[in-house]
Formats: C-alpha cells, sequence, structure tokens
C-alpha cells in the first residue's frame, strides 16, 4: 500500500502539489479506490443489494457521462427500464440544444474534399508551389492561401533557423500563450519548403517576409473596426502584413480581434495561419460538446467507446485532422448502437483508418500498378522512389488483433498476408486534395473520399482463417470482414470490452459467456448486448458499484454535467485532456486508451485532477462559467458563497456525488475549503503542467486565436493558453465544491 509519505514526497518532487496536506489526506493508497487492485490491497465493498435510488445512480454513471441536476429525479419518474430504453434508440430523442452548440463549427458539415480545398494543409501548400498552381481567385480563399503559405513558410525558417515563431511571445510574455497546442498535427518529415520567400506560386506574394511587429496603433486602429470592416481588412492584407500584423498583437488585443465575426469568419481568420490546425481543433471540440451535452448520452458514451476501440491518431500526418469530423460524424456514430458488422465496414472504408493504418498505400505486388511501376521504376528509378511498395500488413493486423478476434484469436501471420491481400486497392481518392491522385492515373471519385481502385488489388484466391476467398476485387474484404464478425472470438473479445467499460475492470465470466451468446445470435446487434448486460444481475451487484475509476475524459465531462457548467467554448477543456495524459484522439499505438484503473490511478494524475476541479470550480476556465448557489437553489446566493456551512456541504454532495461522501472526505473538504489560496495555486500549478508539455507548438500563434472565441462569452485570455482569471475573488462554496469534483468519492463511477 502507498503510504502518505511517499504520495506526499512524491508530489512535492513533482511540483504540481496544490493542498498538499489535503491531497495526502484524501488520496492516500490511492489504488484503493478501485477493488482488488494489486498487492493484496482491496477497497470496502458494499454488501448489501443496491436500492432503487443506487440502482438510479449506478445506471446514470455507468451509461451516462454523469448525472445532470435534475436527472435522478427524471429516471425515477418515468422508471429505470423505460429511461435505458428510451436510450437505446436516440434517434427518438430530441438533441436540438447539441445541434445548435454544434454550429459554432461550420467546417464540421463540409465533405473532406471541400475541407482540404477551403483549407488547404501543408501538403497541398507545397503541391501547389511544386506544381505552379495559381491561387484562388476568390478574394477570401487567396487570402486563407497566401497567409497560411506565408506562416508555414515562416514557421519552417523559424524551425531550421532554431528561432522563436510568429505567434510566440518571448520568455517574459504571458505564459499562456506559450501553451502547446493540444490538437496540433505533427510537422511531416518532408516539411521542406524554400523560407526564404513568402509562399506564392502566382508570383504576387514572393516578397522577404521580413517586416517587423505592426505598430500598436495600427493594430488597435485594425481590430476596432466594425465586425465586416475588419474582416474585409484582414482579407485585403497581402501576406507580409498579415504576419507583421500577427506579431504585433497581443494576447488582449486577440479577443478583440474576434468579437462580433460569425462562426464561418472566426474560422476563416483561424485558417489564414493554417487550415489543419482550425480543422483538427474543431473535431476535438465537438467530441468534448457531444459528451457533455448530448441528451442521447448512451449513444454518446458508445461512440466514445467505439473512437477508442477503432483508434485513430490526430497526428499521424498534417491530413489526418481533416479526416476525423467526417470519421465520427459518417462511420462511428450512426452505427454505435447498430450491428456490429456495419460498424466494422465503416471503419474499414474510412479515410480516417485507411490513412491511419496505411491501407490507402498498400498495393498487390501482381497488381496493374504494381507491373506498371515496375517499369516506371525502370525509366526513372528516383522519381519512382515515393511510389507505394506493395502490400502493407498494418491494417490487416490490427483488424484481428484489436478490431475482432483479440491477441489468441486463432489468427497467424499467414491470415494476416492474406488479409492485407484482400484489403488492396481499398484506398484514398486524391488524399491530398485535388490535381489528380498520388498514385492513380485518372480521377476515380471524390477527394478525400474512399475509393476502391481496382489497379492496386491483388489478383487470385485467397485464404484467411481456413477461408478460401474467391477472387473478387472488392468483395473480398467485405467477405473478410463478414467471416470476422460472426466469428465466436470476436463475440467475446468486444463482450469482454464492453463489460469492462460498463461493469468491472474484471468482468465475470458469466456476464462475458452471456454478452457474447446474444452478440451470435442477434448478428452483432449492440443493442441486445447491452440490454443483455443491463438485465444481468452482475451490472446491478453490490461489488461493482463505485468501483470502476473514471477516465480522464469521464472525469472532466462528469465534472462539467455535476456542475451543470455552462461551456461556451471547449478549447480550454480539449486542452485539460491533454494535462490529464489523454489528448482525444490523441493515442499514437493503435490499441485505443485502457479502461483499467490501473492504468489512470496514481499520486500525480491525481493531484492533477485536482487541480482542475479547482479550476473549474472556481470559474478559471475561459468559456466555462458554473454558478454554484444557483445549482444549490439557495436564496441567498452571496451569503451562501461567502459563508458556506455543513449544511451546504451536504447540499454539495448530493448535487455532485449523488449521494453522501465518505466520512474521510467530508472531514477533509470542512477542513480545507477556507484556504483563500487554493484556487489560485491550483491554477498555477495546471498552468506548469502545460508549460512542460508536448513540444510541438509551431504554429501556436494560430491556437491563439481559435481561443479567442471565447471572447464573445466575456471570458478571459491565458495564462496559460486556458484563461487568466486571477483577479476573479475566490469563495469559499468554489473550494468545497472544487475539493468535492476533486475527491476520490467522485473518481469513481
Amino acid at each position: 500500500m502507498t503510504t502518505q509519505p511517499k504520495i506526499y514526497g512524491r508530489v512535492l518532487e513533482a511540483g504540481r502539489a496544490v493542498l498538499v496536506g489535503t491531497l495526502c489526506s484524501l488520496m492516500t493508497a490511492p489504488q484503493a479506490m478501485a477493488a482488488g487492485l494489486g498487492d493484496g490491497v482491496t477497497a470496502p465493498v458494499k454488501q448489501a443489494p443496491l436500492t432503487q435510488d443506487e440502482k438510479t445512480l449506478h445506471a446514470l454513471n455507468r451509461l451516462t457521462f454523469g448525472p445532470r441536476p435534475g436527472d435522478e429525479a427524471m429516471v425515477r419518474k418515468i422508471g429505470l427500464e423505460a429511461w435505458f430504453e428510451s436510450q437505446l434508440h436516440p434517434e427518438k430523442i430530441d438533441d436540438s440544444g447539441l445541434d445548435e452548440r454544434l454550429a459554432q463549427f461550420p467546417a464540421l458539415t463540409l465533405p473532406v474534399g471541400e475541407l482540404l480545398q477551403r483549407y488547404p494543409s501543408p501538403q497541398i501548400i507545397k503541391a501547389m508551389e511544386r506544381q505552379g498552381t495559381p491561387l484562388p481567385s476568390d478574394p477570401l480563399e487567396h487570402a486563407i492561401y497566401a497567409d497560411s503559405t506565408a506562416f508555414y513558410k515562416v514557421a519552417q525558417k523559424a524551425a531550421e533557423a532554431g528561432a522563436p515563431q510568429v505567434g510566440k511571445k518571448p520568455a517574459d510574455a504571458d505564459a499562456g500563450d506559450s501553451m502547446n497546442d493540444a490538437m496540433a498535427p505533427a510537422k511531416p518529415a518532408d516539411a521542406t519548403m524554400n523560407t526564404a520567400d513568402a509562399a506564392g506560386a502566382d508570383g504576387k506574394v514572393k516578397r522577404r517576409l521580413s517586416e517587423p511587429k505592426m505598430e500598436d496603433s495600427d493594430v488597435q486602429a485594425i481590430v476596432s473596426l466594425p465586425p465586416d470592416q475588419r474582416m474585409a481588412k484582414l482579407i485585403s492584407m497581402s501576406p507580409e502584413e498579415m504576419v507583421s500584423f500577427r506579431r504585433g498583437v497581443r494576447g488582449s488585443e486577440l479577443f478583440a480581434l474576434m468579437q462580433g465575426l460569425t462562426p464561418q469568419q472566426k474560422q476563416d481568420v483561424a485558417a489564414m495561419q493554417g487550415g489543419e490546425r482550425v480543422i483538427g481543433a474543431q473535431a476535438l471540440e465537438e467530441r468534448m460538446l457531444r459528451d457533455v451535452y448530448s441528451q442521447r448520452q448512451l449513444q454518446a458514451v458508445m461512440d466514445d467507446f467505439w473512437l477508442n476501440h477503432f483508434s485513430v491518431y490526430v497526428r499521424k500526418n498534417q491530413n489526418e485532422p481533416y479526416l476525423l469530423a467526417s470519421y465520427d460524424r459518417e462511420a462511428i456514430l450512426p452505427n454505435s448502437l447498430g450491428k456490429f458488422e456495419d460498424l466494422l465496414v465503416a471503419t474499414a472504408k474510412s479515410p480516417a483508418m485507411l490513412m491511419y493504418l496505411d491501407n490507402w498505400e498498400s498495393i498487390g505486388p501482381d497488381s496493374l500498378a504494381a507491373q506498371r511501376g515496375k517499369r516506371f521504376s525502370q525509366l526513372a528509378p528516383k522519381a519512382a522512389q515515393n511510389l507505394p511498395k506493395g502490400i502493407n500488413e498494418n491494417y490487416g493486423r490490427e483488424l484481428m488483433e484489436l478490431h475482432t478476434l483479440g491477441v489468441g484469436g486463432g489468427y497467424t501471420q499467414k491470415d494476416v498476408i492474406e488479409v492485407a491481400k484482400c484489403f488492396t486497392g481499398w484506398t484514398i481518392d486524391r488524399p491530398y486534395g485535388g490535381g489528380g491522385g498520388r498514385y492513380q492515373r485518372v480521377d476515380t471519385g471524390t477527394p478525400g473520399e474512399f475509393v476502391f481502385e481496382e489497379s492496386r488489388h491483388e489478383p487470385g484466391t485467397k485464404t484467411v482463417l481456413g477461408h478460401t476467398i474467391a477472387e473478387g476485387g472488392m468483395n473480398e474484404g467485405l467477405e473478410v470482414l463478414h467471416i470476422l464478425a460472426t466469428s465466436p472470438a470476436t463475440a467475446h473479445f468486444v463482450s469482454k470490452k464492453l463489460a469492462e467499460r460498463f461493469v468491472s475492470d474484471t468482468p465475470p465470466a458469466a456476464l462475458v459467456d452471456r454478452m457474447a451468446a446474444t452478440f451470435l445470435k442477434s448478428d452483432g446487434d449492440i443493442k441486445a448486448v447491452l440490454t443483455t448486460m443491463f438485465h444481468s444481475p452482475e451490472f446491478w451487484s453490490p461489488a461493482v458499484y463505485r468501483a470502476k475509476v473514471k477516465t480522464p475524459i469521464e472525469f472532466v465531462a462528469s465534472a462539467l454535467r455535476a456542475s451543470d457548467a455552462a461551456v461556451q467554448n471547449p478549447i480550454a477543456l480539449v486542452a485539460a485532456m491533454q494535462q490529464l495524459g489523454m489528448p482525444i484522439y490523441g493515442m499514437q499505438t493503435p490499441n485505443g486508451y485502457s479502461w483499467q484503473a490501473s492504468e489512470w490511478v496514481s499520486s500525480n494524475a491525481l493531484v492533477a485532477r485536482m487541480n482542475f476541479a479547482l479550476l473549474l470550480s472556481g470559474g478559471r476556465l475561459p468559456g466555462t462559467k458554473l454558478d454554484w448557489p444557483e445549482v444549490l437553489g439557495a436564496g441567498d446566493s452571496a451569503t451562501v458563497a461567502a459563508s458556506p456551512t455543513p449544511k451546504t456541504e451536504l447540499a454539495l454532495e448530493k448535487v455532485i456525488l449523488g449521494e453522501p461522501a465518505g466520512l474521510h472526505t467530508r472531514d477533509t473538504v470542512l477542513a480545507n475549503f477556507n484556504d483563500p489560496t487554493a484556487q489560485r495555486t491550483a491554477e498555477q500549478n495546471f498552468a506548469k503542467t502545460a508549460q512542460t508539455g508536448d513540444a510541438d507548438d509551431d504554429m501556436a500563434g494560430q491556437a491563439r486565436l481559435i481561443r479567442a472565441k471565447a471572447a464573445d462569452k466575456g471570458y478571459g485570455r491565458g495564462r496559460y493558453g486556458m484563461g487568466d482569471q486571477s483577479d476573479k475573488p475566490e469563495t469559499p462554496l468554489d473550494t468545497m465544491a472544487g475539493l468535492l469534483l476533486g475527491s476520490p468519492d467522485f473518481q469513481k463511477r
């Protein structure tokens, strides 16, 4: 068992302590938050059968991202069975409130091809320069292309010289503006554009980018213009002027710059410094808002589950961010409660998966395309170096190991090769936008979308798991997916993962077998499998009640829901996921994040959660507002905020935890809620985490523009990229609520 002195030492050594004495008391032996986690340590296990109120809270904690105020009363009124049945049919639930929130992200509704065309990635910029393609004639599109090209070149020049980049501030500037962008995709290895001149294949903007920062008075004159005139001025700027302008803009002026602009205009302004950041950020923000606000909570939870099961990585390359929104919107979400085989086919065809696991480049060694490639290699060896070399096994291997059969599912390396052959030709049409395919001789579909290219497909019969797959082009891959989707090994593997997510880190074998039997009997009907789980005694066992530890995404979403937070701009929450160790779309390896408590329980991780809880409860994250007196229904809100009582603490326990807290937690909260420095200290310590994170910050200035959306809601600018609320008075009520949100009691679901 971890001792209190050891935790105290670790926290101090990490330099991230907040209320160190409190945390040591609250979080002694954090492993005991889950039952049976190593070294013989076990948490107290509830023995008595669950009461009806406990069943309601249990269902909301497991099947949603946590209850909002009033949810428990609602479920009690309509009944658990009726509520669960309604959640199984999300199409019947009005989710217009979420739709209104997502309207701030207009890019997410565009097809991939349009995204690539309107907001070019660095690959497209390079290709246009190489091919001498003129910039678009439309003034707005011209500005986006010219400016983003110029910023890209400046970033490359700075990287080569080891100098600060445009948009970055010196060490003594506001620390918030040096926060590493949580959604930033990695720079490509071949990013070697000429950085001496500004980009511009049309020859109109080939000038040195050596302008100094724009004078403060000139910056202020632009920022002070009415919104439409301000937008027109930004569009009319030359790339040199835009770089100079951005170098001269102060943090506070960024927020004023965005005030009054429409969501589309904000998106376009941000894209002037690089489209891939805007698109990637919006995909991450959408995930956050769906988890918090969707009325279709079971669908949102299953969406999160399948996005983790069929994991893709945002930083695979600079085009992967363009594919994330359609991956979720078209492949995962509509199939999250449907048939597993439909979901499997949708992910196999998804450009996001094709690019992440490299199947889009796979080519049969005996295919027509390979034969043409060999002849081309003989004629032009150097030019042919970048052509695909043959079969790529990545998708075939992960399809069986991670998506269907699981490790030990009975497949061999020969099966991996045969599956890879079946999927040759499953590719992406013009993955880097228009101008013809990278390897294709003719356009075969829509840019950025799935296409089957017959010339790449490996001819002949294949043998997969003992099944003979007759030569049949694209149908070969579909037949493989059917074999895998209907396999008993897949039924067991998927059922066990579902049971781990919803029931226990070590789900009972009998429950998994029952769910797997339903999976096979129903042809992989996910609703039926969840229904079997819901009606199983293991799901309602006292031993599993509040015995699952929340992952960071579950913690953040549940904290926002429990506090009835008003999230207007989720970018700070997206960045917080980076600090908490679970960046959205941020798992580099294809196995996804773990559902096991052992992966998330450590003293440092729990300190980070406490810091976040105090930040959130004190209203110190821009774009997110809380009103604890309102949540409590307090008549004299000022008095309650300034002088909460033990009775107030009990009311908060009911709102935040859904039931009374443990005596140790309650005593600690009551002993420490009057600490006048708790929230400020938490803000400073969480900031340190942000400043020592990922070093990929080549376009941090663009991220600052994205964060400026908070200006419309009157929220402050970034001390560490998430908001400077240092002048906000601390109230004991805020601290009391934060201590409860950060306590081990809230970490369990």
